[in-house]
């Protein structure tokens, strides 16, 4: 068993008419193993977020389930950490009350000057010393995600969650945050599970990339290997001839592959419920 494990999760929604349910997602099962960064690509509807807070214990599964470290998730904790897209600071709290917050909680039995030095420490790291003291609304975007990863890596949590956490910065930072990003899990190890439209952002941060086909039912095709040295850089990886055999391939199935497996899918339910059984996954 992987570090983490997921273990055929399916999630099903109340479908808009009240009397029958939506399914999202289902038969979704792989592992990632301690100190890897793993992320999944799909288009929008697939469950990639509902899946990630799966794995946060913030929603429930309505089959199968979550396994970390040898043991099933059954709500949330301190061991998973998450970053979303909408930064999710306390607005009346400075930079460094924020990650203090969070520090707190994980170490309890620590003192002032230890909680004190180990938030310097992050804000330090993620290149905001000077801003200690400002609360979110004086920070621009890029500044508050770099509070946001600075407070979920404090933590040192078992596994990183995160949510898109650069869709709402714009492009020039953003490529300056992953690239931290990417110096921040290299000193840590972290295990790292992250959702994300962006293609060249997974191939930059990824040792591997879990492929979603369409939703609703949506199911996991592949899960691809990054095979890009490390360290790495958007200039470096752009001359690498993995990176655009990578970047074809994803795109490839985005475009046509992803719903080509799901409109099979549904043609192998649609005969067996004209046989008078119920499909499984």
């Amino acid at each position: 068993m992987a570090y983490l494990e997921i273990d055929h999760v399916r999630k099903d929604f109340p479908a808009p008419d009240g009397r029958s349910a939506m399914c999202v997602f289902s038969g979704v099962a792989f592992g990632i193993e301690r100190g890897e960064f793993l992320t999944m690509v799909g288009h929008s509807g697939c469950g990639k977020s509902t899946l990630l807070n799966i794995v946060a214990g913030l929603e429930t599964a309505t089959e199968g389930g979550v396994v970390l470290d040898g043991r099933e998730i059954s709500g949330p904790g301190m061991d998973r950490m998450v970053v979303f897209q909408n930064f999710s600071l306390m607005p009346w709290m400075s930079v460094a009350q924020n990650i203090r917050l969070a520090v707190r909680a994980a170490y309890p039995a620590w003192s002032r000057r230890e909680i004190a030095g180990w938030v310097q420490k992050y804000v330090d790291m993620v290149g905001l010393s000077g801003a200690e003291g400002k609360r979110p609304t004086a920070l621009s975007g890029g500044m508050r995600q770099r509070v946001g990863l600075a407070r979920a890596f404090a933590t040192e949590p078992k596994v990183l969650l995160l949510d898109e956490p650069f869709a709402q910065i714009d492009a020039l930072t953003r490529g300056v945050i992953q690239e931290e990003l990417v110096r921040m899990w290299m000193a840590s190890r972290n295990t790292v599970f992250m959702v994300t439209h962006d293609v060249d952002e997974a191939i930059l941060l990824s040792d591997r990339i879990a492929l979603m086909t369409n939703g609703p039912d949506a199911r996991l095709a592949e899960v691809i290997e990054v095979k890009i040295p490390r360290p790495r850089t958007r200039a470096q990886i752009i001359d690498d001839p993995e990176y655009g055999r990578l970047r074809s391939h994803i795109i490839h199935f985005l475009v046509e592959r992803s719903r080509q497996l799901q409109a099979e899918a549904g043609a192998v339910a649609g005969r067996g419920l004209s046989r008078g059984r119920v499909p499984t996954s």
